[in-house]
C-alpha cells in the first residue's frame, strides 16, 4: 500500500520514510507514525497501512536510516545510538511539515520508544494538531509540558515493566499543571499489548499482545483523531 519517499528536515537534510496513502486522490489529514525500538519493520508499516485504510496519509520517518532488527540487544544498541532531541526536532518535525504542506491537519502516534518520541515531538513541533502515545515516555525532565498545545491521548499497560504505571501518574501531574488537554487510558496489560508480533515463544518475556485491549485502544484512537484531525 505504501511507498518509500524522501522529505526534508527543517535543517535541509533529507530523510527517507514509508508513506501509506488512502485510495483516491481526495485531500486527507496526515499522521506521523513513530517506530518502536526495532526500526521501520513490517509491523510498523502495517500500522501506517491501517491508518491509510481509515483515510489518513501516514508517514513513518526512518529514524535508524535503514537499519532494523528482531534482536532485543541490537534494538537496544540502535535506540541508545539515537539522538532523541534531533529525531524529534528534525526528523519528526520534518515529516510533520511534509504532511502539513498538503494543507491538512497532522497528528502523531508512536509506540514504546516511539511513544517517548511522540511526547518529545509534541514539545518541539508546533505544527502538530493531536497526539496519541502508546506505552512510552522519556525521562520526565525532558518534557516541557508548557510547549504542548495539541490535545493528547495515551494508552498504558498497568503491568508494563518498561514504563512503570507510577511514572504515568507523574506524567499526568505534569500535564495537568501545564493545563495540557489529555485523556489517558489504562489497561490490565503488559508492554506492547498492541503489537501483534509480541506473541508466541519468540516475544520478549515482558511483552504480551492482547487483541481485546488493542482493539479497544485503536477504537479510541480513531475516534480521537477523527475529532481533532477531521
Amino acid at each position: 500500500m505504501g511507498n518509500i519517499i524522501a522529505f526534508n528536515r527543517p535543517d535541509g537534510k533529507s530523510v527517507n520514510g514509508y508513506l501509506a496513502e488512502p485510495s483516491g486522490n481526495l485531500p486527507a489529514p496526515g499522521i506521523v507514525v513513530i517506530q518502536e525500538w526495532w526500526g521501520v519493520n513490517d509491523q510498523i508499516r502495517g500500522v501506517a497501512d491501517r491508518l491509510a485504510s481509515a483515510g489518513y496519509r501516514a508517514l513513518v520517518p526512518d529514524l535508524y536510516r535503514g537499519k532494523s532488527t528482531v534482536e532485543a540487544e541490537e534494538a537496544h544498541h540502535l535506540m541508545s545510538g539515537l539522538n532523541f532531541a534531533d529525531a524529534a526536532s528534525q526528523d519528526i518535525r520534518g515529516a510533520t511539515q511534509y504532511l502539513k504542506a498538503a494543507g491538512s491537519k497532522v497528528g502523531i502516534t508512536g509506540f514504546c520508544m516511539g511513544g517517548a518520541l511522540t511526547l518529545l515531538a509534541l514539545c518541539m513541533a508546533p505544527e502538530l494538531d493531536a497526539g496519541v502515545v502508546w506505552y512510552g515516555c522519556p525521562p520526565l525532565e525532558y518534557i516541557d509540558a508548557s510547549k504542548i498545545k495539541a490535545p493528547l491521548q495515551g494508552h498504558w499497560g498497568t503491568q508494563d515493566e518498561f514504563f512503570n504505571i507510577a511514572t504515568v501518574e507523574q506524567l499526568e501531574e505534569k500535564l495537568r499543571a501545564a493545563q495540557v488537554g489529555h485523556k489517558f487510558y489504562r489497561y490490565l496489560a503488559y508492554h506492547g499489548f498492541a503489537n501483534e508480533t509480541a506473541a508466541g515463544p519468540h516475544r520478549i518475556p515482558q511483552t504480551q499482545y492482547d487483541a481485546v485491549w488493542s482493539q479497544q485502544a485503536w477504537d479510541r484512537t480513531f475516534r480521537f483523531f477523527g475529532r481533532w484531525l477531521g
